[in-house]
């Protein structure tokens, strides 16, 4: 979609060149930094202050050897996080308040990075020819943090050439030695980096590593690049990697990697075309692409409610979008849904959100701030949404208000990226707040991405909204799938109805039918009619996950804080199981613990069918 509709051979012709390209003003410019506004300045100049005192003790060899040694890839990251961190904000602290108070803690951070061995994490090293382990500095490779720490340095360069350069010359020579040693070199000679897409056919669907790094490498590439030609080669490059993230995206923006990744796979997609179009002075321009445009409605289409998305796979329930790209990727699209939206969570931000970790985008939130003001803040919350090709359905009872029901639900299949294995899953929200969820995952670590995957807890069918069958859950791989999916929508209902038996292994099932509808103002139901297979053999047990503690008012009912659960599932036992979370980010999300309720029918029926109900508990 992108190379073929601005070819190699014209790149040249309609970038600008790097010294026309002016994307933000340098730190010597003062009368834009100093009209942005106070409150913004304010809070840029108190985050360098933070870090005016930074210690960039050296990254120990023995920590990063932590995901090789144990799986610990945390202890490691979080010390290189806050370098690049500390420089990023030290870097806006500077260009606000320009009294060159910052310039040699920035000096010192600069250094330091550029003498670390890889500007990557331990758990990405693995693409080098020596494994995983230490880094070998005589390949370097690119990974998401390699690329954004490039980028970090670039940024800086291109705001503070002239006061680095009053420091020593050689700062700006070692910073562009390093990112062409590092960066640019590599991703324009090598082809066999995974994400970018370009290696035999038939190879796995690129994920949001592609747009992530391509944003990172167009910056630097444009920012930095001083051969013309090289730096063109880079821009059409990046298109054609470009391409093979959206060329099989599905049609309907679906992102299967769920909101949170949205963040680093939609928004860094837009991150990348932003960059192109202010590039080449509007030439390069793809925001009409119809595609363009549903991917950026994504995020609104599965927002619940204040920092509550829709969260299946690898994604947490609560997610903190960047209120000025959703801002701008609104207005490049022409959606006004999405414009307000940016509006809608720049107010969050300023009331102590989370932060944004990215120096382009930093700029891009500071230097928006004023047009953000100007626009009234909404978040849509459509009543319906359909997404055919991931097959998610979304449904609340009023659109534009959180009170109601809240229903999400998915078919799929069970080789998404970060996949769960959770075909047939469902969460349900009331009044905005959750009920039946969707654990999310735990903080990564080397079994994450490794063989063991389906060995975490949050990855098990058996942990999901979902049934086991004689001890057995549904595998991964792209054959585990739903079939027969289809989303009905009317006034007063909406349903998903859709049969998961091919999520399991073959001969287990011959039918789990599974119908979710919710009537609106009413109640959620969810109604299961199965028939086992030659391989079914013991019992049958339905999982439901729950924030609230059960408390059981009759033998087939429970009540969940407001919501009353009631079922008909002959000769079930009711069992309820805490499951104590140990892991910070699920504590930040869920607290101290998840419910899971089990109901286990010990000798079932060849054939049967189920219903849960779920309706507003009686005063």
């Amino acid at each position: 979609m992108l190379s073929e509709r601005f070819a190699a051979a014209e790149i040249p012709r309609l970038l600008l060149d790097r010294d026309a390209w002016h994307p933000y003003p340098t730190a010597t410019e003062r009368k834009p930094w100093q009209g942005l506004p106070a409150a913004a300045r304010a809070r840029c100049i108190a985050a360098g202050e933070t870090d005016l005192d930074f210690a960039w003790l050296p990254l120990p060899a023995t920590v990063f050897l932590d995901f090789a040694r144990n799986g610990d890839r945390d202890r490691f990251q979080k010390l290189t996080f806050a370098r690049r961190r500390a420089l990023a904000d030290l870097v806006l602290a500077e260009c606000v308040e320009g009294k060159g108070r910052f310039v040699d803690t920035i000096v010192d951070g600069i250094w330091a990075i550029c003498e670390e061995s890889y500007w990557g994490v331990p758990a990405h090293i693995g693409v080098q020819a020596a494994g995983v382990g230490l880094p070998d500095v005589t390949e370097p490779t690119v990974d998401l943090f390699a690329a954004e720490t490039a980028s970090h340095l670039a940024w800086a360069l291109y705001l503070l050439g002239d006061r680095l350069d009053a420091v020593s010359p050689l700062l700006r020579q070692r910073i562009i030695f390093e990112q062409h040693r590092r960066l640019l070199d590599p991703c324009l000679q090598r082809d066999d980096f995974g994400w970018m897409g370009l290696g035999p056919a038939g190879q796995r669907r690129v994920n949001n590593w592609n747009p992530w790094i391509c944003s990172n490498w167009l910056t630097t590439a444009l920012l930095l690049e001083e051969d013309e030609g090289l730096r063109a080669a880079h821009v059409a490059k990046i298109l054609r990697c470009l391409d093979r993230f959206v060329d099989p995206y599905p049609r309907d923006g679906g992102c299967d990697e769920g909101p949170s990744y949205w963040g680093r796979a939609g928004a860094s997609l837009f991150d990348c075309l932003d960059l192109l179009r202010s590039g080449s002075g509007g030439a390069i321009d793809l925001f009409d692409e119809p595609l363009v445009g549903e991917i950026g409605r994504f995020l609104h289409r599965v927002h619940i409610d204040a920092d509550y998305y829709v969260n299946f796979a690898d994604a947490p329930a609560a997610v903190y979008p960047d209120a000025a790209l959703v801002f701008r990727y609104g207005q490049a699209i022409d959606d006004d849904d999405m414009t307000a939206m940016g509006a809608w969570l720049s107010a969050r931000e300023d009331a102590g959100g989370k932060s944004i970790d990215s120096t382009g985008r930093m700029l891009r939130s500071l230097f928006s701030a004023a047009d953000i003001a100007a626009v009234p803040g909404r978040t849509p919350l459509p009543r319906d949404v359909w997404l055919p090709e991931i097959e998610v359905m979304v449904a609340r009872d009023t659109a534009g208000s959180a009170q109601g029901f809240f229903v999400a639900a998915k078919g799929g299949h069970n080789d998404e990226s970060h996949n769960h294995n959770d075909v047939g899953q469902f969460v349900l929200y009331v009044d905005g707040r959750p009920v039946i969820v969707d654990a999310g995952v735990e903080t990564y670590t080397k079994k994450t991405f490794g063989p063991q995957r389906y060995d975490i807890w949050t990855m098990q069918t058996a942990y999901h909204n979902l049934p086991t069958i004689g001890g057995v859950q549904q595998l991964p791989g792209a054959k585990y799938a739903a079939r027969a999916v289809a989303c009905e929508v009317q006034a007063d209902a909406a349903q998903l109805t859709l049969d998961i038996a091919a999520a399991y292994p073959e001969g287990m099932l011959n039918r789990w039918q599974r119908q979710i509808r919710v009537d609106r103002g009413t109640a959620l139901s969810v109604c299961d009619d199965y028939e086992l297979g030659p391989k079914a053999a013991g019992e049958l047990q339905l999982s439901l996950m729950t924030v609230c503690q059960p408390l059981e008012t009759s033998g087939d009912r429970l009540r969940l804080a407001d919501m009353l659960l009631s079922w008909e599932i002959p000769g079930a036992i009711v069992a309820v199981d805490t499951v104590e979370l140990t892991d910070t980010r699920m504590r930040q999300i869920w607290g101290e613990q998840l419910y899971r309720l089990r109901f286990t029918v010990a000798q079932p029926p060849p054939s049967g069918r189920w219903q849960l109900r779920f309706e507003r508990a009686r005063a």
